[in-house]
């Protein structure tokens, strides 16, 4: 596999504060790479070096082939960057920000209208392309950020976040464009609070921890290393106390939305009588019940130590 970018023991410090340590790993061409961690794991600090914005303290990478540190001139004309903030210009319209875009990156002359309209037209943009970029709504922004990263057609594209902030049928849309990325023989490097989105479309995934690399695998890979610790699903008649939490933390990790009811348990005969026990306590009926594989979030559970609730928090914050 050829190696796209490849980091070689990288670090990152801030005075005192290890942010990167020592993070090692290869992205192929062509692959799209998954890159997972809690909220200050050091996904965007890992970001900000491979593309120029923040010298490394340690360790080496390469990028299309340049060293970050001695070529960093080359990487940046090679690559394309969604970062989690908007780096337009809330001055300019869309497509005045796109046709600067384009001019940084010294597309031809002749090819700039073409190439942005398509762009603006993908995302959905075409007719706000005279808008100032200030006035759109955060959605609206996020494809333009995401639009003029593409501007020069990079092969290597890195993605903080890229769906945060937008709405169902236009993250949609940029899923599937980055499916068409790969079809191109685009490496995309992805970051994303959305494990599931990750699921989808990663060949890899790499999961970072304060810094440190816990694993890179498949997504399969990754599932299996949690198949097996059973988890039961339940769907009940109404939405329980929450007092059903404590009792039932006895048996394993407990996740509760609403009416359905996870229990990830080494004992699945006992943890199912004591949910059907403490339902009928309640007097709530037990409607559903399953056991199920692990999913990619309870893989990432387990080797990050983050719970479901702040998962959560950090979607809805993304939204």
């Amino acid at each position: 596999m050829e190696a796209a970018i490849k980091t070689v023991e990288l670090t990152k410090s801030f005075g005192d504060l290890v942010a990167v340590d020592r993070v090692s790993f290869e992205v192929g061409r062509g692959e799209v790479f998954g890159f997972l961690g809690p909220n200050g794991a050091g996904k965007t600090t890992t970001i900000r070096m491979l593309v120029g914005l923040t010298p490394p303290s340690g360790g080496t990478a390469t990028v299309a082939g340049y060293d970050i540190c001695e070529d960093i001139v080359e990487v940046k004309r090679r690559v394309g960057v969604v970062p989690e903030t908007s780096n337009l210009y809330d001055e300019l319209s869309v497509w005045d920000n796109l046709l600067f875009a384009s001019r940084l990156y010294h597309v031809p002359r002749r090819e700039r209208a073409d190439r942005i309209k398509g762009l603006l037209e993908t995302f959905h943009l075409w007719e706000r392309r005279d808008t100032r970029f200030g006035r759109l709504s955060r959605g609206l922004k996020r494809r333009a950020v995401i639009a003029a990263a593409l501007v020069h057609r990079p092969k290597i594209v890195f993605m903080d976040e890229p769906t945060a902030g937008l709405d169902v049928m236009s993250a949609l849309s940029l899923r599937k464009f980055i499916g068409e990325l790969r079809m191109e023989d685009a490496t995309v490097f992805l970051t994303t609070h959305y494990i599931e989105e990750a699921d989808q479309l990663s060949d890899r995934i790499a999961i970072i921890v304060q810094g440190k690399i816990v694993t890179v695998d498949t997504s399969e890979n990754i599932k299996s290393s949690v198949r097996g610790i059973p988890v039961i699903e339940a769907l009940l008649s109404r939405e329980p106390d929450t007092s059903m939490i404590g009792k039932m933390e006895e048996l394993g990790e407990v996740d509760m939305q609403g009416r359905r009811v996870r229990v990830v348990t080494g004992d699945v005969t006992g943890a199912l009588y004591s949910l059907i026990h403490l339902a009928s306590q309640m007097g709530i009926r037990v409607e559903d019940v399953n056991t199920i594989r692990p999913s990619l979030e309870e893989a990432f559970v387990k080797l990050t130590g983050v719970s479901h609730e702040a998962m959560r928090a950090e979607k809805e914050r993304g939204r």
